[in-house]
């Protein structure tokens, strides 16, 4: 069973940094229906994957969340994203009881390009949602799609955060990559989008994005470990521009759906030798100031 020895060796990395603790904008808990569903996805390597993909924190819900508290993550998410019409506003929902009954949870809500999109995204910022999940290569859509402009409006003005994945890792979607995004950012330049993945494997696209844009950010989910060093390896060229948005790169891990520890990341991160200060603003400052706004 995880945790132990990992749990350890997680509260050592930060604690030698001198921060309280790690705030991860990138972790999934969803229904438990749902999450089966992923899970069983992922054991079939299917097509968005290709890959063996063993999960390796296929625990029960409870010990899920009490693993991220031996870790010492003080906020964390609940990723939810429908595939289809009819499931974001009962997903987000779910989210909202789930925040409620868990200390440290970000109250998490998600959107569809779909009748009634406005309205339940605003129902979702009114009652305390603290971040956005979109994920365009799952869902499948345009995110300039004409009935998700009030929505993006909304969330512009309100400065609520989105974690989006739409780079085209692990597999290219037909609306991924950053040209929908520019066009997007073109309309809103206010978004805070929290680009998923580092943006992989459009690196440095989606860089250029986040220097164009102050609001944009990107989190480092998956980005930089063995496992995506050998399938989307991070051009070694972009690294200084690591540095030079190093206050808008935010810690994402995708736990529990990961094919390694969660200490991994962390360790990826460091092995990128960018310092303290850089690790320190990553793994927990930058975090912390965007939701304490």
């Amino acid at each position: 069973m995880p945790g132990g020895d990992e749990a350890r060796k997680v509260r050592a990395f930060w604690e030698r940094l001198g921060v309280p603790g790690l705030v991860d904008v990138h972790t999934h808990f969803m229904p438990e229906r749902v999450l089966r569903k992923v899970w069983a996805y992922f054991d079939s390597a299917g097509p968005l994957t290709g890959v063996a993909w063993p999960i390796v924190y296929r625990e029960e819900e409870d010990r899920r969340v009490e693993l991220l508290r031996e870790f010492g993550v003080l906020r964390f998410t609940s990723m939810v994203y429908p595939h289809k019409a009819g499931m974001a506003e009962w997903l987000n929902e779910w989210a909202a009881g789930f925040a409620a009954r868990v200390g440290g949870c970000l109250r998490t809500a998600t959107l569809f390009p779909e009748e009634g999109v406005e309205r339940y995204v605003a129902e979702a910022v009114d009652g305390g949602a603290r971040v956005f999940k979109a994920h365009v290569q799952v869902g499948a859509y345009d995110p300039n799609d004409p009935l998700l402009d009030g929505a993006w409006g909304l969330l512009a003005e309100a400065g609520v955060p989105i974690v989006i994945h739409c780079g085209s890792g692990p597999a290219p979607g037909k609306h991924t990559g950053p040209g929908p995004v520019a066009r997007l950012l073109g309309r809103h330049p206010r978004l805070r989008l929290v680009v998923a993945h580092m943006g992989m494997p459009e690196y440095a696209d989606f860089l250029n994005l986040a220097e164009r844009y102050e609001e944009v950010r990107l989190d480092t989910t998956m980005a930089f470990t063995d496992f995506s060093e050998r399938l989307a390896p991070f051009p070694p060229a972009e690294r200084p521009r690591l540095a030079d948005l190093g206050d808008r790169i935010l810690l994402g891990s995708d736990f529990p759906n990961i094919p390694y520890g969660y200490l991994h990341q962390l360790q990826a991160l460091q092995r990128l030798g960018m310092g303290d200060d850089w690790l320190r603003a990553v793994c927990h400052g930058n975090g912390a100031r965007l939701f304490s706004q």
